[in-house]
């Protein structure tokens, strides 16, 4: 974004030299970062081989690099997660400037460049997840309170040099680090708070933090919650719940998407920032052109040939700079507002599919591919972000520019005297409109009553499609040919327009296509979004997971006998239920609450089958 990179130009040639260079500390952060990377692998490599009896020939007796965070299965530590993507949020927007730029290459190389960008500013930050990450929570705190205590300390020693700007003027500064303090001090007060409670652990004072489940509690709850009787009656719900959001104690969102959205939340203030920074130097040159135009308008005494284009230009530029001011917050509002809707849309697209149901899809998205799908969640975080930021800049502009004509068709006139003329235009254009419209619904009212035949019961809420009146209808229809070509004419601009307006209006939105029917392959982010979608229905699936976990279970339960020599003296001496008889139950059970599985069921002759509905019933009214 050429403002970015002319906003830091700016902040550059400044008087305030500072001596640190954030960019400069980047490279170099890579040092204690690659440290902590190896360190913590080390670790992941000496657990892996203790777990196992024959390691020294196995594949494990390997070095194995340590993963910053499960970006599909991953529900714990999510707004730590969160935090510490906010915590990157000056970079990432330095990327998105594509001020990325150690060397001079040519234009066609510029996406190695940004791709080696990228991986830097992953690789420096890579710490914060590797250290939230890792199950040595001792070692783990202390290298990541040491790492965020210098990023800390740098970036306050930057903000304290240097905290004023030539933009926004005093403590312009920390109006764009802030974010990233509060951030790393999260991350510091999360540090030290895992190195209490794992040094407690060590010292015997607490018991040890149990593994992280297969299972999910809030999986199993969802489990559950298919298996129970729906409720008679069910609950009234507020006005928030039913219009607004309504909160799930059985579905949570993982940590990929919580993440996404607060790094979203800083980059769109950061670049909120930045266009009020810019919008105060246009301001400043244009201040100084009107200047110049205001001494060559006193030069020829306000006779000249061009003064009432002068003051219409200045006019325009005065109008201009309040309308784009304006229009910040509600531009930037819609954008928070897209950002909640999307977890929204994604925790109801998500429960869709859980269902089987893919109706809310286009149909060529029904069979993604896998391999597109699995790029796909890769893709996601990024783009969502640069759709943000790029569909707040373009919301703004489309705001801007129906300030720009509310003001020169409704506020203008008034102020120049001509509200009878405004009143006067406003009040034909509305009784054109008006007799358009009535003619539409008049024809819709005709043709309901009587070119349509009579209802053929009381109870349809419309008359059948088969004509009445044939011979009035064809004359209808050949009278209103030639007049229906006009009106097809304003029919096709305002489909243009509502075309514009809500493409652009929802180009920030990722989890709906702006494409028309046929083309939503074209839509790019689309097709990341249902990918998305895709790989965590696959991996993430309640059910899919809790039968897994139920196989999973078994299996361990097993091998712990067998490594048991005298199991069966444990053994309660109760009556011995056989497993056959007891799968039998359960499904007698699972039937009963859901009587609709009894028609799908196969049947078998010889077996009863036929005589099961009766049984069941005879169960479900006992």
């Amino acid at each position: 974004m050429w403002f970015w990179l002319f906003f830091r130009t700016r902040q550059l040639n400044s008087t305030c030299v500072g001596s640190v260079d954030l960019e400069l500390f980047l490279h170099y952060s890579l040092i204690p970062s690659l440290f902590i990377i190896l360190v913590l692998s080390f670790l992941q490599r000496q657990k892996h081989r203790k777990q196992r009896d024959d390691a020294s020939h196995l594949p494990g007796n390997r070095f194995e690099i340590i993963i910053p965070l499960d970006f599909v299965g991953s529900f714990s530590n999510r707004w730590s997660y969160g935090i510490a993507f906010g915590a990157t949020a000056n970079k990432v927007m330095f990327l998105f400037s594509e001020g990325y730029q150690p060397l001079q290459i040519p234009q066609w190389a510029q996406a190695f460049v940004l791709l080696i960008g990228g991986m830097e500013v992953g690789l420096s930050h890579f710490p914060f997840f590797a250290c939230l990450s890792s199950e040595f929570r001792l070692l783990s705190s202390i290298l990541g309170f040491s790492y965020s205590l210098i990023w800390f300390a740098v970036t306050v020693l930057y903000i304290t040099e240097c905290p004023h700007g030539q933009f926004l003027g005093r403590y312009e500064t920390v109006l764009f680090y802030w974010p990233s303090l509060l951030c790393l001090a999260f991350l510091l007060g999360r540090f030290l708070h895992m190195f209490v409670k794992s040094l407690r652990v060590h010292l015997g004072w607490e018991l040890p933090m149990e593994e992280k489940p297969f299972l999910e509690v809030h999986q199993a709850q969802h489990v559950k919650q298919l298996l129970r009787k729906p409720p008679l009656h069910e609950t009234k719900k507020s006005w928030f719940q039913t219009r607004i959001y309504e909160w799930d104690p059985c579905f949570q969102f993982p940590s990929r998407m919580i993440g996404t959205t607060v790094l979203a939340f800083i980059c769109l203030y950061l670049f909120v920032v930045i266009e009020l920074c810019m919008f105060v130097y246009v301001r400043d040159e244009l201040d100084v052109f009107e200047g110049e135009l205001e001494s060559y308008i006193t030069s020829v005494n306000q006779t000249g040939t061009l003064t009432p284009v002068i003051l219409q230009v200045k006019e325009l530029m005065s109008v201009t700079k309040g309308v784009w001011l304006v229009t910040v917050l509600p531009a930037a509002l819609t954008c928070v507002t897209y950002l909640f809707h999307i977890l929204a849309c994604y925790r109801k697209h998500m429960k869709r599919l859980w269902a089987g149901n893919k109706h809310f899809l286009p149909l060529k998205f029904h069979n993604p591919s896998s391999a597109e799908s699995v790029v796909a969640i890769a893709r996601y975080s990024g783009w969502q972000i640069a759709y943000i930021l790029w569909g707040y800049l373009i919301i703004h502009v489309v705001q801007s520019l129906c300030g720009m004509l509310i003001m020169y068709s409704l506020v203008l006139p008034v102020i120049h005297n001509q509200g009878l003329e405004v009143l006067q235009g406003l009040g034909i254009g509305t009784l054109t409109i008006s007799i358009v419209l009535g003619l539409m619904i008049l024809q819709v009212w005709i043709a309901t009553t009587f070119f349509l035949q009579p209802k053929m019961s009381t109870a349809d809420k419309q008359k059948p499609l088969a004509l009445n009146n044939r011979k009035a209808f064809h004359n209808f229809n050949y009278f209103l040919f030639f007049y229906n070509v006009l009106l097809g004419l304003g029919a096709c601009l305002s489909r243009l327009l509502i075309s514009c307006v809500l493409g652009t209006w929802l180009i920030a939105r990722i989890d709906r296509t702006i494409m028309q029917n046929g083309y939503e392959g074209a839509d790019m982010g689309f097709s990341a979004w249902t990918g998305m979608l895709y790989v965590d229905h696959y991996h993430t699936n309640p059910v899919l997971v809790s039968f897994c976990n139920i196989l999973l279970t078994g299996h361990r339960e097993r091998k712990l006998q067998r490594a048991i020599k005298y199991w069966y003296l444990n053994q309660s001496a109760g009556p011995r239920i056989s497993t056959r008889s007891r799968t039998r139950w359960l499904l007698l059970q699972t039937l009963v609450n859901n009587p609709g599985l009894v028609m799908l069921r196969k049947s078998r002759p010889g077996h009863g089958s036929r005589d099961f509905p009766q049984i069941l019933l005879t169960c479900s009214e006992s």
